[in-house]
């Protein structure tokens, strides 16, 4: 088949292919006299041919690139269904204490006697945003907070308002962090 032909997309026995090949040259005069061979709805049809395959293409990238998508969306998934373990859920992001004003950092040990307080004291401690964690321990005391504050007047307010408000609470001792050799998850 001619080049120019096959360029313009014609098909053997789709548009007279060889009524078209044996008029047209080779170069820039043959693909004027394309033209003049072929009838209006020879070129429509050959343009219909043309737009197909152009969006066959793009269907074909369309369909390859929702097929990532669906991958990536799946794969995201059974990463939320996994159990806790090494990998607990998305990645996060680890945001600056002192940048939000939040300059003090203190460990508070807490003790009781009676086991009735422990319900409202873990109630008190769920409800207070300062409160980054709190830990059950053993020895002469009950729990150890770790509470992240603006100034040492918060951390007032923090322990006469949430920890001594708890009736029941009969004891609490506080380290104050001068500075943070270390403080990450680890592995």
């Amino acid at each position: 088949m001619n080049p120019v032909a096959a360029r313009a997309g014609l098909v053997a026995g789709g548009l007279g292919a060889q009524h078209a090949s044996h008029q047209i040259g080779d170069g820039d005069a043959g693909k004027r006299r394309l033209g003049h061979v072929l009838d209006r709805k020879q070129r429509i049809e050959i343009g219909r041919q043309q737009t197909q395959r152009r969006l066959g293409r793009r269907n074909e990238l369309l369909d390859r690139l929702i097929d990532v998508v669906h991958e990536m969306a799946q794969r995201l998934a059974r990463r939320a269904e996994r159990p806790p373990g090494r990998h607990r859920g998305l990645p996060h992001a680890r945001l600056s204490p002192e940048a939000l004003g939040l300059d003090l950092l203190a460990f508070m040990l807490v003790a009781w006697s009676d086991p009735k307080v422990e319900p409202r004291f873990l109630e008190k401690i769920q409800a207070s945003p300062d409160v980054l964690e709190c830990h059950h321990i053993t020895g002469a005391w009950n729990y150890i907070l770790k509470v992240r504050v603006g100034t040492t007047r918060d951390l007032e307010t923090f322990l006469a308002q949430t920890v001594k408000a708890v009736e029941g609470a009969l004891r609490t001792e506080t380290i104050i962090v001068l500075s943070s050799a270390k403080e990450t998850r680890g592995r």
